[in-house]
């Protein structure tokens, strides 16, 4: 049975500071090439478990929690529709790793400042996600990040279509997780979703999710 909204708010799972006790405990991962793969997939065909799972390349994206006035938010980013990688679909900001970053949370800080504006100073680190796979080759590190108030967008049309925000609540509550199927060379391969204000949330972004907020129900 799923927990209500009011659940969470009597176990205090919705104030910034239980967030960063929750990810007190996490780290960088040590091989950030040593993904972890969604539930279920030791089901999937042996074709797509490979290309999960081999000659990846770095990548680090930010999950920003946007600490508004009555709620938090995770913000999150339709990507332009005439990128090479994911066009058009819903992901946090981040990408690729470069030469000049110091490590994977750099990357991320660094990407999410070129997309949407957000300054790394403007970001409170509080967290880190096991790596995790795309289709397209990449090991994908999540940096949980705590955004001040006061931080505005300033999108870059070239990377980012537009960028909006679920409520915290909204991801908590597991009436809103939707379990579809997706075909992978005539095998059909289960998925989660999340559909919140006519946004279709799926694929890797939706993986990251659900293990983001497995560790604030733990």
């Amino acid at each position: 049975m799923g927990s209500s909204i009011n659940d969470f708010r009597r176990r205090g799972l919705l104030t910034s500071e239980q967030l960063r006790d929750r990810f007190a405990a996490t780290r960088l991962p040590r091989n950030p090439l040593d993904v972890s793969l969604p539930p279920g997939s030791d089901q999937w065909p042996a074709e797509l478990r490979k290309r999960l799972t081999d000659d990846l390349r770095l990548a680090g994206v930010l999950i920003p929690i946007m600490q508004r006035a009555d709620d938090l938010t995770v913000l999150l980013t339709q990507r332009a529709a005439d990128l090479r990688h994911h066009p058009g679909q819903i992901a946090f900001p981040g990408g690729r790793m470069e030469a000049g970053d110091e490590d994977l949370c750099v990357t991320a800080l660094r990407e999410t400042s070129e997309e949407v504006g957000i300054l790394p100073e403007q970001v409170s680190v509080i967290g880190y996600l096991d790596a995790m796979p795309t289709m397209t080759g990449y090991a994908v590190t999540p940096v949980i990040g705590l955004v001040e108030a006061s931080a505005e967008l300033v999108i870059d049309p070239i990377e980012v279509e537009y960028a909006f925000e679920v409520p915290l609540e909204f991801l908590l509550d597991e009436r809103n997780i939707q379990h579809n199927e997706r075909e992978f060379e005539g095998r059909m391969v289960p998925m989660v979703e999340f559909h919140y204000d006519e946004q279709r949330i799926w694929g890797a972004t939706a993986h990251m999710l659900q293990v983001f907020r497995k560790y604030l129900l733990k």
